[in-house]
């Protein structure tokens, strides 16, 4: 159940067709046998709106798309069918534009860079997804935002871009490029994750910015959402180079 320190989702913006939250870390998105005695977004949803799918499992309660658990930020949600639709679809179409930041372990020689390379669930470890042979296309492009001096090491804070929307995507293709992201439990490592939660207790991936056409106006639209004070904290204790 949540706990009743966990701190609650923020509206960003409401209209009569949609809805933008910024979504605390700690949070699971979506209802699952797997989630069961945790509350969800979805169950956040049903019990704080009354749109016309907020309680309908079959569209989600509205929401259109994922943030992992750990992942704070931009969430969009849709308040009727027409609109889950048209917003899904963009998703689908690779229409909508994400940014995220997130913290990653080293430094790096150029200050941007693209990485595409295909993933898949890993057959050994199926919570776990990874490079794999006659995976799903995916393309993450990223620039660097700072480097700043840790505990033990040279961090870099970047601005990535995923043009696909895979399932751990950023998180796996920086575990590929050799500079996971910090505190990442599943791919950095059970050392190196146990060293970065010394000092970051969280994954520092937050979803920044969506920018994506109204439903309705079809008029594109740019939703933010600030890094997150607990992410904030964490980097007071780093020195920028």
């Amino acid at each position: 159940m949540l706990n009743v320190n966990q701190e609650k989702p923020k509206i960003i913006l409401e209209d009569k067709f949609l809805l933008v939250i910024d979504k605390p870390s700690g949070w699971v998105v979506n209802n699952a046998v797997s989630t069961r005695g945790q509350r969800t977004i979805q169950d956040w949803i049903a019990e704080n709106f009354n749109f016309s799918i907020s309680n309908s499992e079959v569209f989600r309660n509205g929401i259109v798309h994922r943030l992992d658990k750990e992942t704070s930020g931009v969430l969009l949600v849709a308040k009727d069918e027409d609109s889950f639709y048209y917003l899904q679809k963009q998703f689908k179409d690779r229409l909508v534009e994400k940014t995220y930041l997130a913290m990653v372990h080293g430094r790096f020689d150029d200050k941007e860079g693209s990485i595409s390379i295909p993933l898949g669930r890993l057959s050994w470890n199926r919570e776990k997804f990874g490079v794999v042979p006659g995976g799903k296309s995916a393309q993450t492009n990223f620039a660097v935002e700072g480097e700043y001096r840790g505990p033990k090491e040279i961090y870099t804070l970047l601005r990535v871009s995923p043009k696909t929307g895979r399932t751990h995507q950023i998180r796996v293709h920086m575990k590929h490029l050799d500079h996971p992201v910090i505190s990442d439990q599943k791919y950095a490592g059970r050392k190196r994750a146990r060293a970065d939660r010394s000092w970051c207790p969280r994954l520092f991936l937050h979803a920044y910015k969506l920018v994506f056409r109204h439903p309705v106006t079809h008029q594109k639209a740019s939703v933010t959402a600030p890094l997150s004070d607990d992410l904030k904290s964490v980097m007071t204790g780093l020195v920028k180079t």
